[in-house]
């Protein structure tokens, strides 16, 4: 049974148990993926391929669940992302499935559309790489998918402190979409109820990063670029790449981004 009291608000803190596995690149199980499901309840994990939704995997498993990660191929700008992904769920999980969503089909976003991503820095405001609805469209696979799995556990790597703004990263959001799935599913009504863990929701970039650390986890595996080169290297003038050189400059950590 996974130990959800470890689990402060929006923190996690328990004792590092497993990385030593990690670090030469082996994935770590309970036994066999077989075996393991049924020995712990699982958890769904929306990885993006960033270091943030790596964190999440990693606390997730931390915390004693089995890990299906849920990898969403929107049509996004930055596919390297996509490989990071892959990469990631590896080494942390159980079960991964990429599923396409083309959301290329609705624009409205610089990930999304023909439309210039902004270097100029992090600025007020939604910026332009807000993809509308996206969180609660991938909340929302997330739900089904931990429904059908029969997990009632799932981990988003939003955060509300070194962010860019979006509106869909914030704990009004969250709280109110737990209240959704536990009124929309029959898992809930029954009173199977769902819970959105958020456990980097109030950190920095440099406590994410110092996170990663402590962990064991390879950021290297991970990329946050909104606007990489055609080789996969990181603009570094991007709001995500800026945010991420915060957090390794912050946390006192070598940044192993690899940039144009």
């Amino acid at each position: 049974m996974p130990d959800l009291a470890r689990f402060p608000p929006n923190r996690a803190s328990t004792p590092d148990n497993w990385a030593a596995s990690l670090l030469d690149g082996r994935p770590f199980f309970f036994g066999t993926t077989a075996t393991r499901s049924h020995l712990v309840k699982s958890a769904v994990v929306l990885l993006s391929g960033g270091l943030d939704s790596m964190v999440c995997a990693g606390l997730a498993r931390e915390a004693g669940f089995s890990v299906i990660a849920l990898t969403i191929d929107y049509g996004q700008r930055h596919r390297v992302e996509l490989e990071a992904a892959r990469a990631i769920a590896s080494r942390l999980a159980d079960k991964h499935i990429v599923l396409p969503l083309n959301l290329r089909a609705f624009g409205g976003s610089a990930l999304t559309a023909d439309l210039d991503v902004p270097k100029e820095g992090v600025e007020e405001g939604i910026p332009v790489t807000y993809v509308p609805a996206r969180n609660t469209i991938f909340l929302s696979l997330a739900l089904g998918l931990a429904e059908a799995s029969v997990a009632r556990d799932i981990f988003i790597g939003v955060n509300a402190l070194d962010y860019s703004g979006y509106p869909d990263c914030r704990s009004e959001f969250i709280d109110e979409f737990q209240r959704l799935a536990n009124v929309a599913t029959k898992a809930g009504v029954e009173g199977d109820r769902f819970e959105i863990h958020t456990p980097l929701l109030r950190l920095t970039k440099a406590e994410i990063t110092l996170e990663a650390k402590r962990l064991g986890l390879d950021a290297a595996l991970s990329h946050s670029c909104y606007d990489p080169s055609p080789d996969g290297r990181a603009c570094g003038q991007c709001d995500a790449c800026r945010l991420r050189a915060k957090g390794f400059a912050e946390a006192g950590i070598e940044d192993p981004t690899v940039y144009a």
